[in-house]
């Protein structure tokens, strides 16, 4: 007995509800800085502010994912999680941008840094469960094909999240000027409209996606270890959350040699995050960073939207191309060489004349982007027990929230004392972190590799 094989449309249901998500993520990450500056935020705290999201990471993964391995009911396994995260993360992006309304119980910045905190946790609660869907559903050898049409849906909903709101301004007339202490309108509706999208496209997922009892799967499990003894794997011992620490110690080793890759790689996304658009308001466009408010701030913000719905874009393309290029040169040799063409881009930054070419820039990220969201989870995937998807899945979220915590906090220090207020160092920073990523997947071991060689 084996795992059916999905149809492409499928897998693309299954995995739709990224959509959605990654919308959010990407109004989130493109827009989330401006808004703090807008309340009152100064550019070397804006890496504080954003220490919620990793930190929302760090606690709630895990724990997500070992009681959404321990869950079963009439609703499934996993799709109750990321249904109820949806629908909160859209509590969060609807009173984000308008925590102005709330100038009476609290300054607007620490509500907006409350709403931040809630999108990041809901977020969390529903991308973990949907990482482990892909492990439960699917065969080894669609494993590859599985995250990538995740990493294409992610590029999807992260180009529309992203040129959102300079659409809103640009096409359709919504204003996008500020007053002091207020965020334009074409902001605040691109938010309620990421909103509606996270919750529709969840819901896709959830009507449309079956998913395996805890039975079938220890099913699948003892036929892939060639054992009879099918219910000492379907009768567990009774768990706790406390296994966690003990799953953590005993994580494999090829999770061990992806963490590094997965520092490094992170590290460098957060600091982009959080510092191109004062980075290229200052370095680009010769403003100071204290003219927030202005019009010609608020261009640049759309504009570094514009930027980061490319680098999503071409991600989700070349996600597509991932499993023929893995295919050929194998996974470590196709995430090493997009991550070393990623830190390349963001290197070029510093370089770039104007505006438009900041573009180059931004397609060699995506093409780092879309191997960072597909290839460490597929070659973590072969060497996890699939009763321990779920579980290792969120542990695995640590090599993500970690350096992101730590980034955050010296990120803003370096820029205010080490930096000089200049932001692009961060951004060049980030594109050297990227480069050590690249030389580090040459130590991991991919499981799957070796089963096939």
């Amino acid at each position: 007995m084996e795992k059916r094989r999905l149809s492409f449309w499928e897998i693309w249901n299954m995995s739709f509800g990224f959509l959605g998500i990654q919308m959010g993520f990407a109004l989130q990450n493109a827009n989330a800085s401006r808004i703090l500056q807008i309340f009152g935020a100064d550019v070397h705290e804006l890496s504080w502010f954003w220490i919620i999201a990793p930190l929302m990471g760090l606690i709630v993964q895990p724990v997500i994912g070992h009681y959404s391995d321990k869950t079963w009911g009439r609703f499934g396994r996993r799709k109750p999680y990321f249904l109820v995260g949806a629908i909160l993360a859209s509590v969060g992006l609807v009173l984000m941008p308008q925590a102005d309304m709330f100038t009476a119980l609290l300054p607007p910045l620490w509500v907006g840094a409350g709403m931040l905190m809630i999108m990041d946790a809901s977020f969390n609660i529903a991308m973990e469960p949907f990482r482990a869907l892909v492990g439960d559903n699917l065969r080894t050898d669609q494993r590859t094909m599985g995250f990538s049409v995740q990493t294409a849906l992610i590029g999807f909903g992260a180009v529309i999240g992203s040129w959102l709101p300079y659409a809103l301004a640009n096409w359709f007339g919504v204003p996008n000027q500020t007053s002091e202490g207020a965020v334009p309108m074409n902001l605040i509706l691109s938010f309620i409209i990421g909103a509606v999208v996270l919750v529709v496209s969840i819901l896709v997922t959830v009507l449309t996606t079956k998913e395996y009892s805890p039975e079938e799967l220890a099913h699948f499990e003892a036929e892939k270890a060639k054992s009879d003894e099918i219910e000492a794997v379907v009768q567990e011992k009774e768990s706790s959350l406390l296994d966690i620490f003990e799953d953590f110690k005993k994580m494999p080793e090829t999770m061990r040699q992806l963490a590094w890759v997965q520092f490094f790689s992170w590290f460098g996304l957060f600091g982009m995050w959080v510092f191109s658009t004062p980075a290229i308001a200052q370095h680009t466009y010769g403003l100071l960073y204290t003219d927030s408010s202005s019009a010609a701030y608020q261009d640049a913000g759309d504009w570094v939207g514009i930027l980061f719905g490319v680098y999503n874009l071409v991600s989700a393309f070349y996600a597509f191309a991932l499993p023929f290029i893995a295919k050929k040169i194998g996974r470590k040799k196709t995430h090493a060489l997009s991550l070393l063409i990623g830190g390349l881009g963001l290197l070029s930054i510093y370089i770039m004349p104007d505006k438009n070419w900041l573009v180059v820039s931004m397609v060699a990220v995506g093409i780092a982007w879309a191997s960072i969201l597909a290839m460490p989870y597929a070659i973590l995937a072969g060497s996890i027990s699939p009763k321990k998807m779920g579980v290792y899945m969120g542990i695995f979220n640590f090599f993500i929230v970690i350096p992101q915590i730590i980034n955050a906090l010296i990120g803003g220090p370096l820029v205010k004392y080490a930096y000089g207020n200049q932001a692009i160092f961060a951004l060049v920073m980030s594109g050297v972190s990227f480069l050590i990523a690249a030389a580090l997947v040459g130590k991991v071991k991919d499981v799957d590799d070796i089963i096939k060689s």
